[in-house]
């Protein structure tokens, strides 16, 4: 019998609240932004090149997570199938990996303060409040087949690799219509801080 009791509510007051963080993620992204960059300071090249590297390292995982599935945008926590394929045969959240790597890469430009600042924001919002919330409503919607799942498969952290678990369904047009805002808000904050004290 699959250990379920770890994804059972923790009350309805900490779900509630985890339910309103998600719906703010968006403008809690935004936020967290604008910290970064209120803190950043002149940094090298190589910081630079590198924080560029993460970003787009980050945005390509986020592509490929986004065409995975067939919806993910909204106020509300949704899936219309678990999907177990791509990226998400590696890492349970690869979307949220996605962010992390634009984040630190907006930090590695910025410089060591406004790092650590995304670092620990990062970890109380994704780890403490969005992915539970997610993987409440995902037991809750799949039941044993999401317990199995996250039993094999780490929520930010790969812990196998199996090549044939990485074909599945990839839909580009969902890139269109759900990515597109995500790609220019990347865009748009890499070239800020890039250019800030140039």
């Amino acid at each position: 019998m699959l250990q379920m009791k770890k994804f059972q509510k923790t009350g309805n007051g900490v779900t509630d609240f985890r339910a309103s963080i998600f719906k703010l993620r968006g403008g809690i992204w935004t936020v967290l932004f604008f910290a970064v960059w209120f803190l950043a300071e002149p940094s090298g090249l190589y910081a630079s090149l590198l924080g560029g590297v993460l970003v787009l390292i980050g945005q390509t995982l986020r592509f490929w997570a986004a065409g995975c599935i067939a919806r993910y945008r909204g106020e509300q926590v949704g899936a219309q199938r678990l999907a177990t394929w791509g990226p998400y045969s590696l890492v349970r959240n690869p979307l949220y990996v996605g962010n992390w790597f634009i984040g630190a890469g907006w930090g590695m430009i910025a410089g060591w303060k406004a790092l650590l600042l995304f670092v620990v924001s990062f970890w109380v919002v994704y780890c403490l409040f969005i992915v539970p919330y997610e993987e409440d409503f995902l037991l809750r919607t799949f039941g044993e087949d999401y317990a199995r799942y996250s039993e094999s498969t780490g929520r930010f952290i790969p812990r196998s690799f199996s090549p044939e678990r990485l074909r599945g369904p990839f839909d580009a047009a969902v890139l269109w219509r759900s990515e597109r805002h995500s790609l220019l808000v990347t865009l748009l904050g890499t070239a800020l801080l890039l250019f800030s004290f140039r």
